[in-house]
Parts: C-alpha cells; structure tokens; sequence
C-alpha cells in the first residue's frame, strides 16, 4: 500500500518510488565494481606480478636512471610503454611503495575512468543504455577481470583507450551530440591506445566502415586525430629513438620469428574466441538494419574482427594477444542479449536459438577467465607456492649481488629481480633472442652474423659475473651451457666455477665459487 500525504500533487509517490528503485541498482552497481576491483587488486597484488610487466617496469626504470633504450637495454616495444610505465615507478618513489603497488591501482583507475566514460557516452543510444550506472558496472568488470594475470599489458591498456572513441561513434551514428573536446580527446587517445601496438589502427579503420554502413559515407574528425596521434609519435620514434628503428626493428624481424605459433595451432588454441566471433557476425547480421542496436553490433563486431586479425598477425599462441578482441566480443554478446530481452515484444524470429548462440560462447568465456582468476586467488592466498618466491627466497639467504637465468621464461627474471634488487647479468630479458638466433641458423643454414646473441650473453655474463645462475633444463629446453660454450670456448672455463647447489621446481641453481670470472678467449 503506498501512502501520500494530503494535497500532494498525484504521482509524486511513484516518482518517489522509482527514484528509491534506481537509487538501489546504483549501490548495487557501485558495490559490484568495489568488489571486482578489490579481488582483482587483491589477486595481483599478492601473487608474483606477470613478468612481462614486471620487466617493463624494470626497464622504466633503468632509463629513468639513465641507461640507453635499445643500446644498454633489448627491448623490441617501441618506447610508448616504457614512458607509460615510468609513472608509476616515479610516482612509487615519491611515495615510498613498489612500482607494483602503484602500477596495478593505477590501471584498474584508467579502466574505470574509461567504464564510465564509455557508459555517459553511450547513455540514450538504445534502451540498454539508458541508466549509465549499470552499464558503467557491465564494462569495468569486463575490462577488470577478463585479462586476469595479464592485467596491464599493452593489449589490455590500448582496450581502455579506445572504448571511450567508439562508444562516441555509436552516439554519433544516432544523431546524438558529441561535443568537440570528446571527439578530439577520444580520438587522441584511441591513437594513442594504438600505438601501443600499430597495426590495431586497423580497428580504427574498420569501425569507420562499419559506421558507414550503418549511416552511409561521413568523414569524421576523430579518426583522423586518430591516425594524428599515432603518426606523431612514430615521427618522435625516429628523431628521438633511432637506435628503436637501426636496432630493435631489423633483431625483431631477424629473430622473433623464433618464438612463432604454426597457422593451424593458433587457429585451435583460439577457437574460443573464433566462437564468438562467428556469434557475434551472425547476430549482427540478424539484427534489424538500421537500428540503433544495428549499429552497435557492427562497431563492436568490426572491432573484433579486427583485432583478430591483428592478433593472428602477431602469430603468437599468447593469451594476452587475444584480449582486445575477447573484450570486444564479450562486449556485444552481452549487448545483444540485453537488448533482446528489453525488446521482447518486438517480432524477433528464432529468438531463443538466438540467444542460445548468443549465451554459449558468453559461457565458455566465463568459465575459461574464471578458472585462470582463480589458478591467480590460489597464488595470492600461498605465494610461497610459487617458483619465483622461491627463487626470491633462495636469493636473500646465499645473499646474492648478481643473478641471471638460462630460460626462455621471463618470470625467472622478473619479478624475481624486482623483488630482490639483484644486478640481473644479461641485457635480455630472458634467452628468447638466443633461441631466434639458433632458429635462424636451423632455417637459413648459418646464424645471421649481424645478432651474434650467444656471443653477446657470454659477454653480459663475464662482465655481470652472476653469483647465481639458474638454468632452465624443462621439457624440451635447450643445453644453454653447451650451447653458449659453442658460441664462445672461452665460457666452458668460466663455467666450470659455477656448482649446483639446488633444485627448484625442476630448475637446476648454481652457485658461483670463487670471486670473478676473468675473460673468456675470443670475447667480442
């Protein structure tokens, strides 16, 4: 029974009524996202940080030190990442913490400035985007969980940065207002997501077609600003960074080859999303033409399909290379599905098999990033289970100075140096670029002589002189010592002061005996 008070104007209780229900879904979407946010940055914050960013924000580091990117230091990214990275190891100094204490609550902050922005964008394109809030709640636990351990890699940032562009093309496409400083600002950071990893601009590309055949031909300012964003800092790489383009370039297009998946394998290991991909072309192309959700699904679907290319490009079996076009994909099944139900009235032939398309690869993603979160809680709840606490450990009690790792595995590396400030004795993160070179030698017949690697990790070795080494002998891991020792006679010697004196996690750990390492015959 609703009560009012005498003389108040009629539908005043209603109103009441309706502004207490939407006050309600508010809290619960503000509760919802707290929560995400909390497990996701208890999670992460509490296991070994993923090694590619902990080497990122080693590297961060190193130059702001004032060590050379690309001369001093192997990297093969270009150096947005690295500026990118520098904030929270500056701002970590200035505030006494971690690099890692600062960096995770940072990107959880972009992903939900981006959320919001994203659902204020999108609010009036659609019945499904009529409350922000709920919406808001939708895409920040999306963007927060999804990546799981791989948080804050390129692909997951350049994700934040460009939703906020096509959520103001979807307005724009339904004759909604954008004003200018939207447009230009989301269409900078779109370029600059981008240039994160370049050939992702041909989402950009892509989502520009789709709106065209929504809407039909219209030239828009922000791709434009972002091709601009994208184009000035490929400039500033060759005035400012031409060691990236004489170095890092020609060892990447040598050597990373390496590291590459066969066609068929990645096609099997990405079934997943190629699921939802054929889902999501198939419900577009079942949705009304010309609707408001028409064009969502075309935006977010040509994002997709782009990114997948993208991702096929890159030709590595890598979860986190699959990120952007998961999220996009994740992203418009849960769109169609919520609209479908809002619009239930209207005739829509096979609906329920529809939604069944919809719902099954919406479940197998489920299923497939909650069990990686969880393998992550497990680790946050025992990090002693880890290898590289253990590796950690080991390294504070033999009160080791110097320290490098014979494995293709960064995480031998990194965090383990992060957390120890040892001196890491190598210029590679990890003896990937070792492994390159040995593939190149096996493909052409002869090693290129232009990335002489095994010599240059002797060199690192002798002039790093690591009192622990730890070799990676797992599975079908290559001899390293035997290997090296070919590259250089010289470090047979030298090698033979290193003794086993443990075993971790199937790693064989040496210590050094004796003080220096002299210099190897035929060092170059």
């Amino acid at each position: 029974m609703t009560y009012s008070f005498p003389g108040a104007p009629r539908g005043i209780a209603p109103r009441q009524a309706r502004l207490g229900a939407e006050h309600r879904s508010t809290l619960v979407c503000v509760g919802l996202v707290a929560l995400a946010v909390g497990v996701v940055l208890f999670a992460l914050l509490r296991a070994p940080m993923k090694d590619d960013l902990a080497w990122l924000l080693w590297v961060a580091r190193q130059w702001l030190r004032g060590e050379e990117l690309y001369v001093d230091i192997v990297e093969v990214n270009p150096p947005l990442i690295v500026w990118i990275n520098a904030i929270p190891v500056m701002l970590a100094d200035l505030l006494g913490l971690t690099a890692k204490q600062v960096a995770l609550p940072l990107f959880a902050g972009a992903a939900l400035t981006s959320a919001w922005s994203t659902a204020r964008l999108l609010q009036g394109t659609g019945p499904v985007f009529a409350r922000p809030g709920p919406v808001f709640a939708a895409i920040a636990c999306v963007l927060l969980i999804t990546p799981g351990v791989e948080f804050g890699q390129r692909e997951h940032l350049l994700v934040i940065a460009v939703l906020p562009h096509l959520a103001a093309l979807i307005r724009m496409m339904e004759g909604l207002p954008v004003s200018r400083g939207m447009l230009l600002g989301s269409g900078l950071l779109a370029g600059i997501g981008c240039a994160l990893k370049p050939r992702y601009l041909l989402c950009v590309v892509m989502v520009e077609v789709a709106a065209w055949l929504h809407r039909g031909f219209r030239l828009r300012l922000a791709p434009f600003m972002a091709f601009l964003a994208a184009g000035l800092y490929a400039l500033a790489i060759v005035l400012f960074y031409p060691a990236f383009v004489e170095r890092a370039v020609p060892l990447a297009l040598t050597l990373y080859g390496g590291t590459d998946s066969a066609l068929g394998s990645l096609v099997l290991e990405s079934w997943r999303l190629l699921l939802g991909l054929g889902a999501c072309v198939l419900l577009t192309w079942r949705t009304p033409r010309g609707s408001a959700a028409s064009g969502v699904m075309l935006v977010l679907t040509a994002f997709a399909a782009a990114a997948t290319v993208a991702m096929f490009l890159d030709g590595k079996n890598w979860f986190y290379h699959r990120i952007p076009a998961l999220i996009a994909v994740t992203f418009a099944l849960l769109f169609w599905c919520a609209d479908a139900v809002l619009q239930r009235r209207q005739p829509i032939r096979w609906r329920g098999a529809l939604m069944g398309v919809a719902l099954l690869p919406l479940a197998i993603f489920a299923a497939n990033v909650s069990g990686r979160f969880y393998e992550r809680l497990v680790l946050a709840v025992e990090p002693d289970l880890t290898t590289e606490v253990r590796l950690e450990k080991l390294i504070k009690k033999e009160k080791v100075r110097s320290y490098v790792a014979f494995s293709e595995w960064i995480g031998l590396g990194f965090p383990v140096v992060n957390n120890t400030d040892v001196t890491w004795a190598s210029r590679f993160d990890s003896m990937w670029a070792l492994r390159g070179e040995l593939w190149r030698a096996h493909r052409d017949g002869t090693a290129p002589e232009e990335w002489p690697i095994g010599r240059w990790v002797v060199q690192d070795f002798m002039e790093g002189c690591p009192d622990l080494v730890v070799v990676d002998r797992r599975g079908e891991a290559m001899n390293y010592p035997a290997v090296l020792s070919q590259a250089n006679p010289g470090f047979a010697a030298v090698w033979a002061r290193y003794q086993q004196i443990a075993v971790v996690d199937g790693l064989q750990v040496y210590r050094r005996q004796g003080e220096g390492c002299g210099a190897p015959a035929g060092l170059q």
